[in-house]
């Protein structure tokens, strides 16, 4: 690693003061790319194609259990499934990260490939609903926060002043996953059922994994630490931190709405069946722009600058597009233009957590946010359906539920921005 040290940026000028992050960066400065970075991109790309490209498609799984397997139960009780397993990847991120952190990247991955592919066996022969919660959200779920926790990081040891386009990279990865795999099932489905279509999606995941372990490498040294409480306790204390957090929360609050209600909804207001269900790989298609060119723009103008932006574009376009939108060419143009928005909150946000986290702990600390971010995959889609369901089907308070989420989230990162760069809008933070 480079031992140069890094100067002050605009951010630091301002406010008179450094952040951990800034602090840590002058004696373990990242570099700026090289093969074995872009080679460790690719595999990180490839890890979260497998993983939170998966997870992507819970539009799809939503639509396909009310339709079929467990069409006898309500629509609320059917999305606990998909928001469980999107819980158990975010919430274990602490430990994926805390592995990391001791380790490097190849344990928590080589552990999370195998849960995760085994997970995803399990529920090709599953047909019941305990069946199905355990291995699709339980231990695929788990497997898949062991294995995209630690990519995110490792990936972002490489890189400093490219490090948003580099993470942007990684995280389109999930895109193309959040594309393809839908796809797949859509087609495979009809032609040889549920279970192989499934088994072929997760013959793919393990390629994908095989690759991802083969490639993923830190830039860091990395030594383990003995067992301390306090540092699961410690980041708290941070007001920057709890801002992180807390916004972090309401932005996945805020997003899982549409992304797990967007075929159902499409379906109650008169759209094609096929054509709504694939509403979710053109929103995710979309989302691929979204989690790349912001990113490249935030290198140039600053990632908080440019967060709060795609936050507050996101907001409007759920409450002044999706809350509205009934015909089918507004429920599209809503799928292309939240993909892109969208995008950016995902995107970026692990990018911002360099700025309040030490390397030291930087695993760690990405995790936690990304476990309490999890309470809000968790909570959100069931209170979404319970509010469709008292409002006789319509989804337009679950849509205001959504936009106000984004909002929230919006006032946090602009908070955060402030207290790290200023008032000035010309500071690059």
């Amino acid at each position: 690693m480079a031992d140069s040290t890094t100067t002050l940026d605009a951010a630091t000028l301002e406010t008179g003061h450094q952040s951990p992050t800034e602090l840590n960066e002058k004696t373990q400065e990242p570099g700026e790319g090289g093969a074995r970075a872009w080679l460790t991109v690719a595999g990180s790309s490839a890890a979260l194609f497998a993983t939170f490209g998966w997870v992507n498609c819970i539009g799809l799984f939503q639509a396909q259990y009310e339709i079929d397997q467990l069409k006898d139960y309500p629509s609320s009780t059917v999305s606990w499934i998909t928001s469980v397993e999107f819980f158990c990847m975010l919430f274990f991120s602490p430990v994926g990260g805390k592995l990391f952190d001791n380790y490097g990247p190849r344990v928590p991955i080589l552990i999370g490939s195998f849960l995760h592919v085994f997970g995803l066996m399990m529920l090709s022969i599953s047909s019941k609903y305990y069946q199905i919660m355990l291995s699709q959200s339980i231990c695929s779920g788990i497997g898949s926060s062991l294995v995209f926790s630690p990519a995110l990081a490792a990936a972002q040891t490489y890189f400093q002043k490219k490090r948003g386009i580099a993470l942007g990279l990684v995280v389109a990865g999930s895109s193309i996953g959040g594309v393809i795999f839908p796809q797949m099932a859509q087609h495979l489905i009809p032609g040889v059922g549920f279970g192989w279509a499934v088994r072929i999606c997760a013959f793919l995941i393990m390629g994908m994994l095989i690759f991802a372990n083969l490639t993923i490498k830190s830039n860091w040294e990395h030594t383990p630490q003995a067992f301390d409480p306090m540092t699961y306790v410690r980041p708290f204390g941070e007001l920057d931190f709890c801002i992180m957090a807390a916004s972090c929360f309401f932005l996945y609050w805020g997003l899982f709405v549409p992304f797990n209600y967007i075929a159902t909804e499409a379906i109650h207001y008169g759209m094609k069946e096929s054509l709504a269900i694939s509403l979710v790989p053109i929103l995710n298609g979309a989302s691929f722009f979204g989690r790349t060119i912001p990113n490249l723009v935030a290198d140039k103008v600053g990632r908080y600058n440019v967060m709060v932006v795609m936050l507050l574009a996101s907001a409007v376009i759920v409450l002044g597009l999706w809350l509205p939108g009934r015909g089918d060419g507004a429920l599209i143009t809503f799928a292309v233009l939240f993909g892109i928005s969208s995008g950016a909150g995902i995107g970026l946000g692990p990018v911002l957590m360099t700025n309040i986290s030490p390397p030291g702990e930087f695993g760690f600390r990405m995790g936690t946010i990304m476990s309490i971010a999890a309470i809000g995959t968790l909570t959100s889609p069931p209170i979404a359906g319970a509010i469709v369901a008292d409002d006789g089907g319509s989804y337009r308070y679950a849509a205001v539920f959504s936009g106000v989420d984004f909002l929230l989230a919006a006032f946090g990162m602009g908070l955060l921005r402030v207290r790290l760069g200023g008032w000035k809008l010309n500071v690059k933070i």
